[in-house]
């Protein structure tokens, strides 16, 4: 019996994980410290803040944490649309128009006064979204490149699923979900410092992150025996 060939795809290489993540962890930074302490990409803290500020009546403030979250699932609508409507091009990957109108978008965030902080926010949030919902899985693995939480638990999981059974696979699975969490950290540490010296303008180098993948995804896919 034949083995079965699949193409490997470049939208789930551990290279294109690298450069999303890294953006992802400078996105984070940039929107806390620059963009008045709002997580662009961790939702979750955002309904926390949502819903704390509306218990305290603090109407206005919890607008701050509202506009993004509408934003990030506005973000998942228009990825699917978009991937409904590329999905059989086959000049450009769908998932590359994605990374295009990412990076796109995070050039005009850098722009933004202060003044526009909630905008910038917004703008950030429904890029997180799309890629949240275009790259979801890399070397077969379900992985995340904008947050951590579902990569520290399938990390630990697997690890300890290695000390019961000694399967080196599941050892190898755990050591990719770490190197994820240790990269999106290195970019968070990046994005921390680049912010600290440029101010809005250091979202331009999560914008140059995701235009890097955007090139990458151009290498021909390599079939894989299986």
């Amino acid at each position: 019996m034949k083995p079965e060939i699949k193409k490997k795809q470049m939208s789930e290489s551990m290279p294109l994980a690298i450069f999303l993540t890294l953006a992802g962890g400078f996105q984070d930074a940039y929107s806390y410290n620059c963009r008045g302490k709002v997580f662009a990409n961790a939702q979750t803290g955002n309904i926390v803040l949502l819903g704390q500020n509306l218990a305290q009546g603090q109407w206005k403030t919890a607008l701050h944490y509202l506009i993004p979250l509408a934003a990030f699932f506005l973000g998942v609508y228009i990825t699917e649309r978009v991937h409904c409507l590329f999905r059989e091009n086959d000049k450009i990957h769908w998932r590359q128009i994605i990374l295009l109108i990412e990076s796109f978008l995070l050039i005009i965030t850098g722009f933004l006064p202060q003044s526009l902080n909630i905008s910038a926010n917004a703008l950030m949030s429904f890029a997180c979204a799309m890629q949240v919902n275009s790259f979801r899985k890399f070397h077969g693995l379900p992985c995340a490149t904008t947050m951590c939480i579902g990569n520290i638990r399938s990390a630990t999981e697997m690890l300890c699923r290695y000390h019961i059974t000694k399967d080196k696979t599941l050892r190898g699975k755990s050591a990719h979900y770490y190197f994820i969490i240790l990269v999106f950290a290195i970019g968070a540490t990046t994005g921390a410092l680049v912010t600290a010296h440029l101010g809005s303008q250091a979202i331009w180098g999560s914008s140059l992150l995701l235009l890097a993948g955007f090139i990458l995804m151009f290498i021909k896919e390599q079939p894989v025996l299986c």
